[in-house]
C-alpha cells in the first residue's frame, strides 16, 4: 500500500513514525502563530496536508498521541479521526484540552498519530430475522461487570 501525500502549506510536515516500531505516523500542526487551547476548549489545528491512499480499501484513522493525553489532558474532541480514501481536502485536528491548565500547540508540534487500516467494505442484505445467539438482545451490563 502506498500513502501520497500533497503539502497544502510549504511548511507542512510529511507523517512520519518516531522509531521503527512505532504503529502510528505523527501528525505535526501548521500554524502561523501558536494556539491556546484554554481548559475544555476545542480547536480545529491545521496540518497543512492532504492525502490519497492507492487503494480505496483503507482509512487513514487518526488517534491522541498518549503523552498529550496522559501528561497534559490534550486529546482528539472526536476520539478518533476517519479520513476517508476518497477525500482530498485539508487535514485539520480538533484537538480538546481536558486539563487543568493552558496548552500551547505550537508549529511543528506533534498532536495525533496517523494509522492507515485496511476496511472491509460488506455487501448489505437486509432480513426480517437474524439468527439465534445465547446473548440474544442483551446489551449494555448484561454480561456482568
Amino acid at each position: 500500500m502506498k500513502l501520497i501525500f500533497k503539502k497544502l502549506d510549504p511548511r507542512a510536515v510529511i507523517p512520519s513514525r518516531a522509531t521503527a516500531g512505532s504503529a502510528g505516523m505523527d501528525i505535526c500542526a501548521c500554524l502561523d502563530e501558536p494556539v491556546v487551547l484554554a481548559p475544555g476548549e476545542i480547536r480545529m489545528i491545521p496540518t497543512g496536508l492532504t492525502a490519497e491512499p492507492d487503494c480505496a480499501d483503507i482509512a487513514l484513522l487518526i488517534y491522541p498521541r498518549s503523552g498529550l493525553s496522559s501528561k497534559y489532558g490534550v486529546s482528539l474532541a472526536n476520539c478518533v479521526g476517519v479520513v476517508d480514501s476518497d477525500y482530498r481536502g485539508a487535514w485539520f485536528v480538533p484537538l480538546i484540552n481536558h486539563g487543568k491548565q493552558s496548552f500551547t500547540v505550537e508549529h511543528g508540534m506533534r498532536i495525533a498519530q496517523l494509522i492507515p487500516t485496511r476496511i472491509l467494505i460488506p455487501e448489505i442484505e437486509v432480513r426480517d430475522s437474524l439468527s439465534e445467539t445465547g446473548r440474544g438482545s442483551g446489551g449494555f451490563g448484561s454480561s456482568g461487570i
